[in-house]
């Protein structure tokens, strides 16, 4: 094998003869810490925090400065090691504490995920939104063509307001 890292996040790999592996190992396993099951703290601050801990991380935002110059987008990790830098792939999500948001990294940047708390989205405009109330069952009526209009109205409100169809 001719490289020294994997492929998908750059995790080091053990070589043959290598002494000390221990250590390659441990920073693999730091990595591997860091991705799984990812959260940030934010994906809106530029700058390290201070008194970040270990095992805290960050979606560096554009115009990163100190320690995180020149990582844009990247996931900063606090180690106890130090700063540790993920260079996140296409399908990569990160759920962020401050304001309880996933991203979804689409290879170029950082989206929003398209199921939020509030709803669905596709491209960025709710499709779905929060359930609203039920739409009874028609009753009573002495004419049929009434009623049926009544219903129609109220079914089309409802997928208005869910976003599913458009308003006239």
């Amino acid at each position: 094998m001719a490289s020294d890292a994997s492929d998908r996040f750059f995790l080091p790999l053990l070589q043959a003869g290598q002494a000390q592996k221990e250590i390659t190992h441990n920073e693999a396993l730091t990595l591997i810490d860091a991705i799984m099951h990812a959260q940030a703290e934010s994906a809106v601050v530029s700058a390290p925090p201070g008194g970040a801990a270990a095992g805290q991380c960050w979606i560096v935002a554009s115009g990163g400065s100190a320690e995180w110059s020149g990582h844009d987008g990247e996931l900063a990790c606090m180690t106890s090691g130090g700063w540790r830098f993920v260079v996140p792939r296409k399908g990569m999500r990160v759920s962020a504490a401050d304001d309880g948001q996933t991203y979804v990294h689409d290879g170029s940047g950082w989206l929003l995920d398209p199921v939020r708390p509030d709803g669905f989205y596709i491209g960025d405009v709710r499709i779905v939104g929060a359930r609203e109330a039920a739409i009874a069952d028609p009753a009573g009526g002495s004419v049929v063509d009434s009623e049926a209009r009544t219903t129609l109205g109220a079914i089309l409100t409802m997928l208005r307001n869910h976003g599913i169809i458009y308003t006239v």
